[in-house]
This record gives structure tokens, C-alpha cells and sequence, in this order.
């Protein structure tokens, strides 16, 4: 797989039917390795490592409900009293960043009403501030660490 830009972090792999598997630490187990499920496992090991959050305020790969249609989103860290923290969308390194990426973590953002947003494809990270008083969003240069509230 390509180099990411994060620290090295070492996974556990196997194989399964001739097919590559990651194990995810979130899920606790192992899912197929894809170029998009690398960049999500180095994410989480980003979150879980150099940012301190908790393995248990994050949740990867569930089914959220938007205007009737069943979305999944990739991760999202949740407060101590269970609101939403982040939302991160990630897409395969080979994904370029675009607008239409940005949209897409928006709409998810309607239902899920994040503090930040995390857009990335493992070479391009790109963080975002929401305030909801001034309807804006401001970008930032990384997104905060763990705070215990």
C-alpha cells in the first residue's frame, strides 16, 4: 500500500479468499484492505495515538439517515454527553479532494452537526472549524487533541 501522510503506524494483516484484510481496532475485527479502508485505518491510529482520543467515543462505518436514503459515514468521535466532536470523510489516496468531497461531509453534517470536519485521502487532510451563530466554517491547521470534559 502507499505511503500515507501520517506517522508509520504498524497494523495487523491476514488474508482471506486471496484477499488482503486490515484488522480495525474500532470494529474488532478484520475488514478487506481497500485503498480508502488504509487511509481510514491510519486516520483512526491518528486519532487514537497522536490526538489521545478515546477508542470508545469513535465509532467507524455506520449507517446515518438523510432525506430518506441510508448513507455511511466514515468516522465520527463523540463528545463525553454524546454529541458529535468530528466527522471525518475519508476518500483512496488516488481521490482527488474536491468540492463535491466537501459537500458530501456537509450533508452528513445536516444530520450529525459536528464541531469539525476532517476531509482527507491519506496525502491531503483538510480540517474544518463549524460555528453555527456565525454560519461559516473556518479551516484549520490540524484539529484539536483530546480534551476529558
Amino acid at each position: 500500500m502507499l505511503k500515507l501522510n501520517f506517522p508509520g503506524y504498524s497494523f495487523r494483516f491476514k488474508s482471506n479468499e486471496n484477499k488482503p484484510l486490515i484488522f480495525d481496532q474500532i470494529r474488532k475485527k478484520f475488514v478487506v484492505l481497500t485503498p480508502e479502508e488504509w487511509v481510514r485505518q491510519h486516520v483512526v491510529r491518528y486519532l487514537l495515538s497522536e490526538k489521545k482520543y478515546p477508542a470508545s467515543h469513535i465509532n467507524v462505518e455506520k449507517q446515518l439517515k438523510l432525506n430518506d436514503t441510508i448513507k455511511r459515514y466514515d468516522i465520527v468521535v463523540f463528545k463525553p454527553d454524546g454529541s458529535i466532536h468530528l466527522i471525518v470523510e475519508c476518500k483512496a489516496p488516488t481521490v482527488a479532494i474536491t468540492q463535491e468531497t466537501f459537500d458530501q461531509i456537509a450533508r452528513y453534517n445536516l444530520v450529525l452537526e459536528a464541531e469539525f470536519l476532517l476531509v482527507t485521502n491519506g496525502l491531503n487532510h483538510y480540517y474544518c472549524k463549524l460555528d453555527y451563530n456565525a454560519k461559516r466554517y473556518d479551516f484549520l491547521e490540524n484539529i484539536p487533541s483530546y480534551v476529558s470534559q
